[in-house]
């Protein structure tokens, strides 16, 4: 991706947001501009306006951490709107290059069997393995079936952002389905700026913007988040509505990667149909397993 327009366009964004009342600056007549002018910007994080511009104008390359600290508090970025602005100041210096981990495709990634077990020991609530592109690379057999919408359609690619915008079936999944849309491209977002040279997400992004206005208009707020905990409403086709809690963790063998586990508050409807959803789960993939039409006698051994 492009990182003179990446940050041209998030400055912007940001600055847009923030108006002078906010700042605590008098907002004056005949603004012509949402938010803040170059120059109040450049006057908080105490810049000069032609500084502030050529930075606006995309060129991060060579601003000092008490630069992007300034910028940071001018602007009121939170903590992932700060870790983005570093991670897009590092790529403008190439600064990136070596702290990048090697890139991983989907393909190619295997979880380690040490790593299935662990998923698989987790019993209690759906718990897989995503990357920073939305894809499901390991889960439980929990998750399997609590995802099992995302699985069925070939054409989601076991990818939660493709399921987010172009399966009609996550409408029905995500009760709550704009707030779930704009977590889903904020999240691709951070990542677009911890690893612009993912040519995977390049292509996931082009072919969400092409098909699909409603991620075109979120990518284009430039919205970033730290997705690590929280809650959700969902409805499940088979079990019904669940409200669960969620944890992220990085993995530190693989700090790209993020494990998810859901739970359910003990002793809620949720955690009820968890368990049913569990059942339902081991019965599925106990009939996948034996190809025997159901109520089939096994024939007589000889």
């Amino acid at each position: 991706m492009n990182n003179s327009q990446e940050v041209r366009e998030f400055l912007t964004s940001r600055r847009a947001k923030i108006t002078p009342e906010r700042a605590g600056m008098p907002a004056g007549p005949r603004r012509r501009v949402p938010g803040l002018r170059r120059s109040e910007v450049a006057a908080l994080a105490d810049l000069s306006v032609e500084y502030y511009a050529k930075l606006e104008r995309g060129n991060l390359a060579g601003a000092s951490p008490a630069v992007l600290e300034a910028l940071a508090r001018a602007l009121q970025l939170d903590d992932a709107e700060r870790a983005h602005l570093l991670h897009l100041a590092q790529a403008a210096d190439g600064s990136d290059t070596l702290a990048r981990p090697r890139r991983r495709t989907t393909r190619q990634w295997t979880a380690r069997p040490s790593l299935q077990w662990m998923l698989d020991a987790v019993t209690a609530g759906p718990a897989f393995v995503r990357n920073g592109r939305m894809d499901l690379l390991a889960a439980n057999q929990l998750a399997r079936a609590f995802y099992a919408d995302v699985y069925a359609a070939p054409g989601n690619q076991h990818n939660l952002a493709r399921f987010q915008f172009l399966d009609p079936a996550s409408r029905r999944f995500y009760p709550d389905w704009e707030p779930a849309a704009d977590i889903t491209v904020a999240i691709l977002r951070t990542e677009a700026g911890r690893d612009p040279h993912d040519k995977d997400l390049h292509d996931l992004v082009g072919e969400l913007s092409t098909r699909s206005e409603e991620f075109r208009v979120r990518w284009g707020a430039h919205d970033v988040r730290h997705h690590g905990t929280g809650t959700k409403r969902f409805h499940h086709p088979a079990v019904g509505d669940l409200t669960l809690a969620y944890e992220g963790l990085q993995l530190t063998a693989d700090p790209d990667l993020t494990l998810t586990v859901y739970t359910a508050e003990p002793g809620s409807p949720s955690e009820q149909a968890l368990r049913l959803l569990a059942t339902w789960a081991a019965t599925r993939e106990a009939e996948a397993a034996d190809p025997r039409p159901a109520g089939r006698t096994p024939p007589d051994r000889p």
